[in-house]
């Protein structure tokens, strides 16, 4: 097998079992950060042998075996022969391999072990809610997260979050000795925490979401590697936890708003306009897989969350032959009940423009009037660009054009700043 061959088959495995090798040997170990620590090891072992002497029979057995011999080797360093590594040493003596150095000829060796669907759910589980949990800042739980759970490489998450490399493993670091001076558990919370502690990993699956569908900077306006992983993610988390509306209202929510990202962009990759979309280019399956979480959202009786709520404004546009037909109505009042359950400037400045559709410019201008004189969204182009709207639609287009050229000029996004510049020459 030719070396690039061994390297790509390595990367393919890591992204889709690594979360199940580093679950399970949090579990072994005890230890988070030494998990991944081994699991990384163990991979760093696969770039270099997979290619030589080909892919084993079960790849992920493979990096799993080879994680635990490094943690019975760490623990010798240790001197800490205790419990734990008369536990690991026979579990690794059941799986067949005997401790020592890798497989010689891993083709032939399967690295078997056994891989229990209920244990492999628990310790996938643990490892979101363990990167996810309340200690770390957000930075840093989306960075250990796309770590662990999504096996992108640091490199990876600094290309998606155009920040260096270093700024990534420090912040992986640091969260690491985080959890472990919080002396935070591998363990998925007691059923009574659950539903308080599910909110962060929801949070975090939506943040990679919402960065890939609006790059915040760059030249792409759709960072499709990103909202894919987190598509990925909520996948993930409605298989092990599913009877939680939020979690399939998250998946609908994503599922609906990636089905519009085929009509988002022209050839060039510039921005298209919901109203200039053309909606047969919209992914239908991506559609009825959204439709389909959002109703097994509703049917779970709890009734619809912040996620679930702004699946439902969605749908109103996937189910709308154009933007005319959209029922505003029904988006205006979906956007009243999402400011009620998670009230932001985000939501209202949303309800500002439903209301402009549903009801004219002048109906919405007050309500985006009281976000500035409240301060909020200073820092954001989104606010400008809206009243902009709203005022040359009014007529009053010398205001418009001042609040279009603000917009302009805090945009971080190039794509989306052409789109505001190309309003501004149209306004003559």
């Amino acid at each position: 097998m030719a070396d690039t061959t061994g390297r790509e088959a390595v990367a393919a495995v890591w992204r889709i079992e690594s979360a199940r090798v580093v679950g399970a040997l949090a579990r072994y170990t005890g230890d988070f950060a030494l998990a991944e620590d081994l699991a990384q090891e163990a991979l760093a072992e696969a770039l270099v042998t997979w290619p030589r002497t080909g892919v084993p029979r079960s790849p992920a057995g493979w990096l799993l075996t080879v994680g635990r011999r490094r943690a019975i080797d760490a623990f010798r360093r240790r001197s800490a022969l205790d419990e734990r590594y008369a536990v690991l040493a026979r579990d690794l003596g059941e799986g067949g391999v005997a401790s020592g150095s890798a497989p010689a000829d891993p083709a032939r060796d399967t690295g078997d072990v056994l891989w229990d669907p209920d244990q492999i759910d628990d310790d996938v589980l643990a490892l979101m809610f363990t990167a996810c949990h309340p200690v770390l800042s957000r930075e840093a739980g989306v960075a250990l997260t796309l770590r662990v759970v999504g096996g992108l490489t640091s490199d990876e998450i600094a290309r998606a979050f155009l920040v260096p490399t270093a700024t990534v493993q420090a912040r992986i670091t640091r969260a690491k000795k985080t959890l472990g001076a919080a002396g935070v558990p591998f363990a998925v919370p007691p059923v009574e925490d659950r539903a308080a502690r599910l909110g962060p990993v929801l949070s975090v699956v939506y943040l990679i979401f919402t960065e890939g569908s609006s790059a915040s900077s760059g030249g792409e306006l759709i960072r499709l590697d990103l909202a894919s992983e987190a598509q990925r993610l909520a996948r993930v988390l409605t298989r092990l936890v599913p009877n939680e509306p939020e979690v399939l209202g998250l998946l609908a929510l994503l599922e609906l708003t990636a089905a519009r990202f085929p009509a988002r962009t022209g050839p060039d990759g510039e921005p298209v306009l919901l109203e200039h979309q053309d909606r047969r280019r919209w992914d239908r399956a991506a559609i009825q897989r959204g439709r389909a979480a959002l109703a097994g959202a509703e049917r779970i009786g709890r009734g619809l969350g912040a996620y679930g709520l702004q699946a439902a404004i969605a749908e109103c546009h996937a189910v709308a032959p154009s933007v005319d037909a959209t029922d505003w109505e029904r988006v205006v009042l979906l956007y009243e009940a999402l400011g009620g359950l998670a009230p932001s400037p985000v939501v209202d400045l949303n309800r500002a423009v439903a209301v402009s559709m549903a009801a004219g410019p002048a109906a919405a201008l007050p309500i985006v009037d009281e976000l500035v004189a409240t301060g909020a969204l200073s820092n954001t182009h989104l606010l400008p660009a809206v009243r902009g709207e709203l005022l040359v639609r009014l007529g009053r287009v010398g205001e418009g054009r001042a609040e279009l050229e603000r917009a302009a000029r805090l945009c971080g996004n190039e794509r989306e700043r052409t789109v505001l510049e190309r309003k501004l020459a149209d306004l003559g």
